[in-house]
């Protein structure tokens, strides 16, 4: 298994819309990074957990996990002209662009912030606290997991 963290925006998806969904699961779409990109198509599998990241907000920081429940797969956003992800460039033979379907696990009781994640000695090499780290979706190793949860 492998472990990750998911970086939304709160105003536009957060962890209360996705204990909202259908089935508590969505799907998540619209990544516009190569690297990013590449976790999601080629790393990410179904039984990997990741902490679900509040970003851009007044306390930014993690707020529960959630469970891949389905595997990297063309993000079909990026085929509908109507979209605001759509991709001229991409085809459905030769797909840019990818996404996983995530399912809510936990909310947490306070939310994790990101001081506190950059504050802890363990988490030095967590690249989210990593200066000029702004991908929405980061590997988190099985240690640094562990060190999370225990906060």
């Amino acid at each position: 298994m492998n472990y990750w963290l998911i970086k939304s925006e709160p105003t536009t998806y957060s962890i209360d819309n996705l204990m909202k969904a259908p089935k508590k699961t969505t799907h998540w779409e619209g990544v516009r990074n190569y690297q990013a990109r590449n976790f999601l198509r080629d790393q990410m599998k179904k039984g990997d957990k990741a902490f679900f990241y509040h970003s851009n907000c007044e306390v930014p920081g993690i707020v529960g996990i959630v469970e891949i429940v389905k595997s990297g797969y063309p993000d079909p956003s990026a085929f509908d002209p109507e979209s605001k992800y759509f991709d001229p460039t991409g085809t459905r033979e030769n797909p840019r662009w990818f996404m996983v379907d995530v399912k809510f696990i936990e909310k947490f009781k306070e939310i994790l912030p990101l001081t506190r994640l950059k504050a802890h000695p363990k988490l030095q090499n967590l690249r989210l606290v990593k200066p000029g780290n702004r991908l929405s979706v980061l590997p988190v190793s099985a240690k640094e997991w562990e060190v999370i949860l225990s906060l």
